[in-house]
């Protein structure tokens, strides 16, 4: 099992964010699915150890996250926010930049990455502040793959595009895992997207699981 969290509880100002939330993530595509402030983010932070919890576990593949180096874990889990955050400059420095972080060469496969994101290599020389936010974030995307990492961890990744974006992300995702084997957990609150997308689901609700299977079968049910 890629990830599995048992009997998480994390308050947050004093208020209480998950609440004996347990779920399984295999392998593959899996979506955390439900309404807004149901936890689904902060789960995410949670298998990235940007937060620990109060009480429970989080493992992955089978080990406790507590157990493992942060940064380790960081750049082989990689977690894409839901705002995406560029640095000034070119597309190209993006990348280099996160591959530096790699590789004190700096070296990436700028259009082959590009490629990988969904974007054509013309992008590399362009100003990554004039970007729409569609394009923004599949240089995201370039950027967290030059780390070569072994999941990707996205926090609504569409909610701010429009549906041709949409449309195009989702594509983008679908190809990641297919072309590199890279597995994906996916928060929305989109129910559809997570049918599109997801072969696992765990369905959230005021920071408790309210259940969990294949995707096919939990919609069905």
């Amino acid at each position: 099992m890629l990830f599995e969290l048992d009997d998480v509880r994390l308050l947050r100002a004093g208020m209480q964010v998950l609440d004996g939330f347990s779920a399984r993530i295999p392998e593959g595509v899996s979506s955390l699915v439900g309404p807004s402030g149901s936890g689904k983010s902060t789960v995410l932070r949670l298998l990235d150890r940007l937060a620990d919890p109060d009480t429970g576990t989080v493992t992955y593949r089978d080990d406790d996250v507590r157990d493992l180096d942060p940064l380790a874990l960081r750049r082989e889990v990689m977690l894409m926010p839901q705002q995406p955050a560029l640095l000034g400059g070119t597309v190209a420095a993006n990348i280099e930049f996160a591959a530096g972080l790699k590789d004190e060469r700096g070296e990436a496969d700028i259009v082959g990455l590009l490629v990988h994101a969904g974007l054509d290599p013309s992008f590399a020389g362009r100003d990554a502040s004039r970007l729409s936010v569609g394009e923004k974030q599949r240089v995201m995307l370039a950027r967290a793959l030059a780390l070569e990492p072994r999941v990707l961890l996205l926090d609504e990744p569409t909610s701010a595009l429009d549906e041709e974006a949409r449309d195009a992300i989702e594509a983008t995702i679908a190809r990641l895992a297919s072309d590199l084997g890279v597995s994906i957990v996916l928060v929305t609150h989109d129910i559809a997207q997570s049918r599109r997308l997801a072969s696992w689901i765990v369905r959230m609700d005021a920071g408790r699981s309210i259940g969990e299977g294949r995707a096919e079968e939990l919609l069905r049910a």
